[in-house]
């Protein structure tokens, strides 16, 4: 049976992915930082408590000596330009997953960020030249750029994930859709944003997990894969959908927030190698 072992399992997507890894027939290790309230039951499922920026010497034989790890965690979100991401969190991330294969770990899939490309348009591929432009994508880019040399130093399979947008149950509140929803609830009539125009690459976060579970469960070498839709649409129509499905009373706002500097006003992923890696299923 394999062993899969889930750091950040507690998190938003990572609870979304032990839920998906319930439906196959595999072990499951959950990590998590420090104690959480509520931890969901799974029945193939143990919780281990572990901090990263101290793991015992032993890390690997403390997580039961899993086959694959899906590696979610990392600190000092929300705040994108953050100096931690790639001062603090980079170092600490490279030195314990370096360890966990030094070994013995044989596949690895980290979640990246579509913030990795930067302020480039359009349809953003795998192959493109990276371009960060805030500190959280910059850190992500350099922990990739370091896990791939470090694979010429001690061979493992290395699938890393670019996420794009996402949404679902346990969203941070601060998010767009948790915004609207408690909008709904406190009975408020319109919704403030922005114009709404750019467009955005947006999947449920249940298929993200999906998608990362099937990835993990290769064990292959894969390389960078986007994660996406590869459709784009905009956050006023996402909004204006969700409203019209949900049947709210409330209406749209628009333009009493600034668009962000950080993104160009519209990107999306192209998604060809991740049907590519499900149909080699």
């Amino acid at each position: 049976m394999i062993k899969v072992a889930v750091t950040g399992a507690s998190g938003f997507v990572g609870r979304h992915v032990l839920a998906e890894l319930s439906k196959h027939d595999v072990e499951v290790v959950a990590v998590t930082r420090k104690d959480v309230e509520k931890l969901p039951e799974i029945c193939n499922c143990r919780w281990t408590q572990m901090d990263m920026s101290c793991p015992s010497n032993n890390a690997f034989e403390a997580l039961g000596r899993p086959d694959v790890m899906i590696h979610l965690a990392w600190q000092g979100l929300p705040n994108y330009n953050s100096l931690h991401h790639f001062e603090r969190e980079v170092p600490i991330q490279y030195t314990f997953l370096a360890q966990l294969i030094e070994q013995g770990l044989k596949t690895v899939v980290v979640s990246g960020t579509c913030f990795e490309y930067g302020m480039q348009s359009g349809a953003l591929s795998e192959g493109m030249e990276t371009r960060p432009g805030n500190s959280y994508g910059f850190a992500k880019d350099l922990l990739r750029k370091q896990l791939q040399f470090y694979k010429a130093h001690v061979p493992f399979n290395l699938i890393w994930t670019r996420l794009f947008y996402m949404y679902g149950d346990g969203q941070p509140e601060n998010s767009l859709i948790p915004q609207l929803k408690k909008a709904v609830a406190d009975g408020f009539s319109q919704f403030n944003m922005s114009g709404g125009e750019q467009l955005r690459d947006y999947l449920p976060v249940t298929d993200i997990a999906e998608k990362l579970v099937l990835l993990a469960l290769k064990q292959q070498d894969i390389g960078i894969v986007n994660v996406c839709s590869g459709k784009p649409i905009s956050v006023r129509n996402l909004v204006e959908k969700m409203i019209c499905d949900e049947q709210w009373n409330i209406t749209l706002k628009l333009g009493v927030y600034p668009y962000p500097e950080y993104e160009p006003m519209a990107f999306w992923g192209e998604r060809q190698k991740l049907d590519n890696s499900m149909g080699l299923l």
